[in-house]
């Protein structure tokens, strides 16, 4: 559902402009684009961090799994995505719509993000670019880590296991790291770093909101 919702938000603008000439967007649809993607997003990372704590409790802990992994637990941690990614959400769309705008208003990019968005600001955007890159930035950085230590606790477990269940234990996870690869690397590269003039951005970003969901 999630995916869905994320892909939902660029995709169908992006496939219209690309078939009409005049290529446009309002003020407050900008905005609801930009609350969007990084409402999906971020509930997206949150969601597949849980998912690798998971197949920790799975692979590692097999006799504990269904007192770990409860349903009320699974409510409650996937509850706690969406709320991150609300809250995240909020303060990226907060701190982007007190920027004042003088125009021309040309968006480098086939979707709102806050990046181009701060290009076109008539201020100095630099405490603004600090909070982007903490808010966004070290979100995914600091769940790209937290799924990284997870899968080597999995991969050092894996050596007690025979070599079937080692075979089924990495068919499992496959799926999940090449996602948690092609998700948290692009956007591990668009929102460490301050706004860019990078043109490769926007083709690194096709991986994060079209391809991955």
């Amino acid at each position: 559902f999630v995916d869905i919702c994320y892909s939902s938000v660029t995709a169908p603008k992006m496939i219209s402009d690309f078939l009409l000439e005049r290529k446009n967007i309002s003020f407050i649809g900008c905005i609801a684009q930009l609350f969007g993607v990084h409402f999906f997003g971020c509930t997206e990372i949150f969601i597949l961090t849980v998912m690798a704590y998971d197949r920790y409790i799975a692979i590692c802990k097999p006799l504990h799994y269904t007192i770990f992994m409860t349903r009320r637990v699974c409510g409650q941690m996937v509850a706690a995505s969406w709320v991150g990614g609300f809250l995240h959400s909020l303060v990226q769309t907060l701190v982007t719509t007190q920027l004042p705008f003088c125009g021309p208003n040309e968006i480098d990019h086939y979707f709102c993000d806050v990046h181009p968005l701060l290009k076109l600001a008539c201020t100095d955007t630099y405490i603004v670019g600090i909070i982007v890159v903490a808010n966004s930035g070290m979100i995914a950085l600091s769940c790209f880590l937290i799924l990284v230590v997870s899968y080597i606790v999995i991969l050092a477990s894996l050596r007690s296991h025979s070599s079937e269940g080692r075979r089924k234990a990495l068919s499992t996870c496959a799926s999940h790291v090449t996602v948690v690869i092609l998700f948290f690397g692009p956007c591990t590269f668009t929102y460490i770093r301050p706004s860019s003039n990078f043109s490769e951005d926007k083709t690194v970003a096709l991986f994060y909101t079209v391809i991955t969901p």
